[in-house]
């Protein structure tokens, strides 16, 4: 794949006139899908797919377009070349871009793991010896995903690395079912067995009879899969340079008025150990670490190229939605295995759906209990939670009401498959909090 994407990067370079530039980004898999249902496979396929996204540049002029390619170089060919004389048809048409920043010192980088996951079929022979006299439901994505960026400066990058992801349910009656997943570089049989195992006590937990609470603050804990939910909401402009700037950032008063989250919280774009690539789609190369937060304080934001430009700072790698990818949230002094001791009386929350802004200006959050959540006295499970709406902001939650987070930490893996497989990731600690607000 990746001899392939330079030979065809060198020759949207002989497509070009005088004058013109190119940038060009390929995003590739080889991806074995198996969705499970009832325990038994119901869809196994294998997906080969490249796409590439060309942008044809004149002065301050651009034109984009995105192309799925077949990999077949000489068709590929010819597909690329139509493209860029229909782009170039396009330019005269367009105003000039006053944001535009292009890449022209060259920083050529080659990042490749080599695969260290066994056969799909290998993978698929435990799932389903584990799930024997389970109703199991999910999805298996296995193997490599390729990037590419290259430009007509000469610069040449490429990423590729395989990875897993199995997003599974164990389900029990109506919407009673203990929702895990298990994602990774390398697959870990008693890692995985453990995780089932897990999910398959909580399941018999959830054959006692549910109760209801009544609205008000709650001790809880958060599994990293919940905290997740709340985190990931940082995402929506929370850590962008340019929300910052028009005031549209959930975290606006943490750099307009110093407020903070806990001394706990270290927040960091960690693109060194995740699975996204070390480059963004303008060429410009990521950092290994941002950090974002430190010991609770505001420490730095995701700068984009085009923010760069318009407001005269640097850029640091951020791509165009200014979205942090690799996001590594430190570990507490917590071990998991005293969570419920820790808890004492309060909520357990395995995950968290239905996530929005209910106040966008105080980073305030609403949303739905999901799946296995339990009601937990003097340590210990007692019953299943019936669905609550909460609604409570992360200034708090994050802030004066965090205890303590958990020692040992989980990676998430996007489970993005709608426009190829994603490679976003998460590395997170679940989290012990004193009042957890319930609305619902």
């Amino acid at each position: 794949m990746q001899q392939y994407f330079s030979e065809l990067a060198a020759f949207i370079g002989t497509c070009l006139k005088s004058g013109e530039q190119y940038k060009c980004w390929l995003a590739a898999e080889a991806t074995d899908f198996v969705r499970f249902n009832k325990s038994a496979i119901r869809q196994p396929g294998h997906v080969r797919r490249i796409d590439l996204t060309l942008d044809l540049i004149d002065g301050m002029r651009h034109a984009g377009s995105k192309l799925t390619l077949s990999g077949d170089l000489a068709a590929d060919r010819d597909q690329v070349a139509r493209s860029v004389a229909q782009l170039r048809g396009q330019l005269p048409d367009l105003p000039e871009d006053p944001h535009l920043l292009i890449a022209t010192e060259v920083h050529s980088t080659e990042r490749i793991v080599p695969s260290r996951l066994p056969a799909a079929g290998a993978i698929v022979d435990e799932v389903l010896a584990a799930a024997r006299g389970y109703d199991m439901v999910g999805i298996l994505a296995t193997g490599p995903v390729y990037r590419g960026f290259a430009n007509s400066f000469g610069q040449r990058n490429w990423h590729e690395v395989a990875s897993f992801n199995l997003d599974f349910s164990l389900y029990l009656a109506r919407d009673k079912a203990v929702k895990t997943a298990y994602a990774g570089f390398e697959w870990s049989s008693d890692q995985f067995r453990a995780k089932f195992d897990d999910a398959a006590a909580q399941l018999e937990l959830l054959k006692r009879e549910s109760v209801s609470l009544k609205p008000g603050a709650y001790r809880a804990f958060l599994t990293p899969t919940a905290l997740n939910e709340l985190v990931g909401m940082l995402n929506w402009d929370g850590f962008s340079e340019k929300s910052f700037r028009t005031k549209h950032s959930s975290l606006r008063r943490m750099r307009d008025e110093g407020t903070q989250f806990s001394s706990l919280i270290h927040l960091t774009e960690n693109t060194a150990d995740g699975l996204a690539p070390g480059f963004q789609g303008d060429g410009f190369i990521k950092p290994e670490r941002v950090e974002l937060v430190k010991g609770g304080a505001l420490a730095g934001s995701m700068v984009s190229p085009r923010s760069a430009k318009e407001y005269g700072i640097a850029a640091n790698g951020a791509d165009t939605g200014e979205e942090f990818a690799s996001i590594d949230l430190a570990a507490g002094g917590l071990p998991r295995e005293r969570a419920l001791t820790e808890l004492g009386t309060g909520v357990y929350i395995s995950n968290l759906w239905y996530t929005n802004f209910s106040d966008r200006a105080n980073c305030r959050l609403t949303g739905m209990t999901r799946f296995a959540s339990f009601w937990v006295e003097g340590g210990e499970i007692k019953a299943p939670l019936n669905v609550m709406r909460f609604d409570d902001s992360l200034f708090r939650l994050l802030g004066g009401n965090l205890i303590d987070l958990t020692l040992e930490r989980e990676l998430l893996i996007d489970g993005e498959t709608y426009d190829g497989r994603g490679t976003g990731s998460a590395l997170l600690p679940g989290a012990l909090i004193k009042d957890f607000n319930f609305v619902l």
